[in-house]
């Protein structure tokens, strides 16, 4: 059989997408049937990887932001010698399969990020060039080009419409990222049909004017246009880089092509045997032919590749041996050796100290500490920088002429920042963490999500954690937003009332291999006094921080976090004056409080007390799981006020004298209830 042309490659991954969407019965064929040719460009003459090592480090990157379009990635992997068998593709859209209906990171080799949420796999793959630029300044030298390569990702109109390309491509032509190359799929469809009649952009213009380099009016069904382009962008290495490829979707179907028909679902087994006969594909579903897999295998020269570069590797680990050691501790996320030293120093201090300020300015203490001792964190803020006090001493910014520095300003665009940190902490050997409002956290939460559902190290710093905020007034007090983001699995929030707390809980999101958001005041709240003891519990997510209880249980359990924490401690002072005795459970991360064993809970809050009183300035229903339907929880269920905080407190009645009260009232109905109990009984 004669070597395959361009073409016959390309429709390799047209008639495996067509077969597994028809098998199926589930997903998107269209899409891989026009970027079938401009995949094929890529993958055979530009991209460097190694299908047998899928986490080399100077890969390229490969990012499908058309994430619906998964089975032309799942078609490129299989081919190409990744691990993804004939039988994977035939699983595609099924249970627990490799080949999942949008890709998703860790369920296949290869697959660099979760897609599908449309948008955000470019600021995916911006976040991915911000960190091979920053990290190639750092560990690069003359002669050792350890990280040198180029992130790629394919777009499509969806992608473009979505707000979020606006904020990252504006981004990532001011910060020159001359190693990413965008190819959009420029093919006039989205599901409602023709896009003209609601996407008239001038995209050509539009990335113009962010500053990239723009390749214009590119055959997308022309090979040699297509590895044209592809080498004009490469010689381009002050900006980034959009080829613009014209391309007709379901290209090869006689009958859907250039339609909306082939977007979201199968063709149907009649149009795929027109597709057959129209194409000249005289194999039966998912056959392919040694020949065809030959002519697409990378395993060799992937490997090829690699030895080449562990040469280098071996060469420079022998000429800056602490330079290496460093850069596979931070891309393996080891901590340095003297990390739990150094954290256990800051919480000591901290508690030494005794200062009663605001838990963003304490967590601007802890950046001062931690982040000369993690070179790794790279920080910023969606221009909030001196209200989120995310900056620290001495710190530099990244910039185009400076991407050794390790402070963003990211602009006012807080889900662009929030994706683009996925693509860093997807991309290893970066700590990003990123600061907003609260309640800004709203702009970003689709991108939290996905760094839930990834489980990356990212940290979400949102300051003006409450009606605290104060003039600001009830757009940027944040009301449900707490309880919100704690409901999101895999995501872990703390919310610190002090100095001590706020150290402790920078420790649990560094430590942690998964996202952490962290709740921090615009006020000044109490230093709270602790034993030693108390504070090695602080990391279990709940502790009791006083106990004034007579005998084995205390009369009612006051729970609170954050600014309320001080609330609860003055109540529950008032309350012993009366002989009423409370205890009073700090409980900074609700999840990690969670996590811990049953016997801790029972120590913590015992089944015993029913009478319970949770305080948060927030929405209430989520407290419920902790006071039972027999306890009370003081929160706000309305939207607050604009006035100084102390007023706004007072207004939204979250004062020490309704503590007082709600507890007694408790206290009070759980005891009529327990004696009416006893009278039945």
């Amino acid at each position: 059989m004669p070597e395959p042309t361009r073409r016959d490659r390309a429709d390799a991954i047209r008639f495996l997408s067509i077969d597994a969407v028809q098998k199926a019965n589930s997903g998107h064929p269209g899409m891989p049937m026009g970027m079938a040719d401009i995949a094929e460009v890529l993958w055979n003459d530009h991209l460097q990887h190694n299908p047998a090592n899928p986490a080399w480090l100077n890969r390229d990157r490969f990012i499908l932001s058309n994430g619906h379009g998964a089975m032309l990635h799942y078609a490129l992997l299989h081919l190409t010698g990744y691990d993804l068998t004939i039988e994977d593709l035939k699983q595609f859209r099924q249970l627990h399969s490799k080949t999942p209906g949008h890709p998703e990171y860790s369920d296949t080799p290869g697959v660099e990020t979760t897609t599908g949420p449309l948008g955000q796999g470019l600021a995916n793959a911006i976040g991915m060039a911000i960190a091979e630029k920053h990290m190639a300044s750092i560990f690069n030298r003359p002669e050792f080009p350890i990280i040198d390569h180029y992130t790629y990702c394919f777009v499509g109109d969806g992608c473009l419409m979505e707000g979020i390309s606006h904020e990252v491509c504006s981004l990532a032509g001011t910060l020159a990222l001359g190693k990413l190359i965008v190819l959009y799929d420029d093919n006039d469809i989205s599901i409602d049909g023709e896009v003209r009649g609601w996407f008239r952009d001038n995209t050509p213009e539009r990335f113009e004017s962010y500053g990239w380099h723009v390749i214009r009016d590119v055959d997308g069904h022309d090979g040699d246009a297509i590895h044209r382009a592809l080498a004009e962008a490469k010689s381009v290495t002050d900006k980034a880089s959009i080829i613009c490829c014209k391309t007709t979707i379901g290209w090869g179907s006689p009958n859907l092509a250039g339609t909306a028909a082939t977007h979201g679902a199968a063709l149907g087994e009649k149009e795929v045997a027109a597709v057959r006969t129209h194409l000249n594909w005289p194999h039966e579903p998912f056959h392919i032919d040694q020949t065809m897999y030959a002519s697409w295998n990378a395993r060799q020269q992937g490997e090829a590749r690699e030895q080449q570069w562990n040469g280098l590797f071996t060469h420079y680990q022998q000429r800056y041996p602490e330079l290496a050691q460093e850069l596979l501790r931070r891309m393996h996320s080891r901590m340095p050796d003297n990390w739990q030293e150094q954290a256990d120093d800051l919480i000591m201090q901290m508690n030494a100290k005794q200062q009663s300020v605001a838990t963003r300015k304490a967590s601007q203490f802890c950046l001062d500490k931690f982040a000369p001792l993690l070179p790794e964190m790279l920080g910023g803020s969606a221009d909030l920088t001196e209200s989120n006090c995310t900056n620290w001493q001495d710190m530099k910014l990244f910039t185009s002429e400076q991407p050794e520095g390790r402070y963003i300003h990211y602009g006012v665009r807080e889900f662009g920042m929030s994706a683009i940190m996925n693509g860093m902490a997807l991309y290893q050997g970066i700590l990003p963490f990123g600061g907003t409002f609260l309640t800004f956290s709203d702009y970003a939460r689709n991108a939290i999500r996905l760094a839930a559902i990834m489980r990356q190290r990212v940290v979400f710093v949102y300051t003006h954690d409450s009606i605290g905020l104060g003039e600001d007034g009830p757009t940027h007090q944040p009301i449900e937003h707490i309880s919100s983001l704690r409901l999101m699995p895999n995501l872990s929030s703390w919310r610190p009332c002090d100095t001590v707390e706020t150290a402790v809980a920078w420790r649990a999101a560094i430590e942690r291999q998964s996202p952490t958001c962290l709740m921090l005041s615009r006020q000044a709240l109490p230093f709270q006094q602790r034993q030693a003891e108390q504070l090695a519990l602080i990391a279990r997510g709940g502790y009791i921080l006083a106990d004034h209880a007579e005998g084995e249980h205390p009369d009612a359990i006051l729970i609170a976090t954050g600014s309320e924490v001080a609330l609860a401690m003055d109540a529950a002072r008032q309350l012993q004056a009366e002989e009423i005795f409370v205890r009073v459970v700090s409980m900074p991360s609700t999840d990690t409080f969670l996590a811990q064993d049953a016997a801790y809970h029972q120590q913590v809050l015992p089944h015993e007390v029913v009478a319970r009183v949770a305080i948060e300035a927030g929405a209430t229903d989520y407290w419920y799981r902790f006071v039972g339907l027999q306890g009370k929880v003081m929160g706000i269920d309305r939207f607050g006020a604009s006035a100084p905080a102390k007023e706004v407190f007072r207004d939204c009645g979250m004062t020490v004298e309704r503590v007082v009260s709600m507890t007694k009232e408790v206290i009070y109905s759980v005891a009529a209830l327990h004696h009416k109990r006893e009278k039945c009984a």
